[in-house]
């Protein structure tokens, strides 16, 4: 998730994508995403299961800032937000 285009980087994993976007686009949950207004869903990936989900977030999560930036640029150039097609 983003807060703009370039801007402010969430990486997470959850087992409810649209309930969680929600989450993140109406700061009903404090944290980071709230307070960095990171409501855009920018991209996504679907995994078999939790556990590789979970491993591919600490992944990202160890990336450089570019390298985010730029897996994001591939999959979605205009920075779209995905959010009502949920992927």
């Amino acid at each position: 998730m983003a807060s703009r285009r370039n801007g402010t980087l969430y990486t997470g994993v959850t087992s409810d994508l649209p309930q969680r976007v929600w989450q993140h686009k109406t700061d009903s949950l404090e944290g980071f995403t709230k307070r960095y207004q990171v409501h855009m869903l920018v991209y996504c990936e679907y995994h078999p299961d939790m556990n590789s989900a979970i491993a591919r977030e600490k992944q990202i999560k160890k990336w450089k800032r570019a390298w985010k930036l730029q897996l994001v640029e591939e999959e979605n150039p205009e920075w779209t937000d995905l959010a009502a097609d949920a992927c």
